[in-house]
């Protein structure tokens, strides 16, 4: 078993993903770069090895049970435990997002990556987070999932999504229970909030870096045993569900 603190991102070879992964590996962490698109994946591996992170590919795909079962297989052979899950991939959709106008196929695809893609993945992950001295899980949300928010008179989160801004409340929600079903094991889970990021996600609208949309993960990742779980943060701090 690694003596290294271990650590997976997925969604890990661009974008925000690849900036959680460059601040742990300047941590000291070993990590393991979770990509879909395997060429893709050793790219971003190749350049965090020469910015001087130790970081090893993981070809992971988070809507396909097998690849996430190779993925842990992976993981273990690698480590023999995982410290930090980082669930970072996510997905959007340029078409309308009036409720109205939606087509239930891009709500269920939407769904299959932002939602159950994370429950899929955290669920092959948690028996080598069980393996840990001090295991995070760390999913990657928004504050459009927030219903405080989105209810906030004065409050504006970018206009009508119908379809994106619910898989994070969804995933929102399915955090909170994750952390009753862990409460007592020293599994903590939460969610980061990382703010407006210009990325391919949003067509680079961003008004954020990535590395500054890694901060709140990154921290969320490295926090001690008496942390926090089951909460929904930002850099600022706590975000109301």
């Amino acid at each position: 078993m690694s003596e290294k603190t271990i650590a997976l991102v997925t969604g890990a070879n661009k974008g925000i993903g690849y900036e959680i992964a460059a601040g742990l590996g300047a941590a000291g962490w070993t990590v393991g770069v979770g990509a879909r698109d395997e060429r893709r994946g050793a790219e971003a591996v190749a350049r965090l090895r020469a910015g001087g992170v130790d970081a090893f590919a993981v070809p992971l795909d988070v809507t396909d049970d097998g690849s996430v079962r190779a993925a842990a297989r992976l993981v273990e052979e690698r480590a023999g435990r995982l410290d930090a899950l980082v669930n970072n991939a996510g997905i959007a959709d340029p078409g309308p997002q009036e409720p109205s106008a939606l087509e239930p196929a891009t709500v269920r695809r939407l769904l299959e990556t932002n939602v159950i893609g994370v429950i899929r993945v955290t669920n092959a992950m948690l028996p080598l987070l069980r393996r840990s001295a001090h295991p995070r899980i760390v999913n990657q949300s928004s504050h459009v999932g927030s219903l405080a928010l989105q209810t906030a008179p004065g409050v504006d989160l970018g206009g009508i999504s119908g379809a994106y801004a619910p898989t994070k409340t969804y995933l929102n929600a399915v955090t909170v229970q994750y952390a009753k079903e862990l409460a007592g094991t020293g599994i903590l889970i939460n969610n980061a909030c990382p703010g407006y990021i210009a990325t391919d996600l949003n067509g680079f609208t961003g008004t954020g870096t990535p590395a500054q949309g890694a901060a709140t993960a990154i921290r969320l990742a490295t926090l001690p045993d008496d942390g926090p779980t089951g909460q929904l943060f930002d850099d600022g701090g706590v975000v109301p569900w």
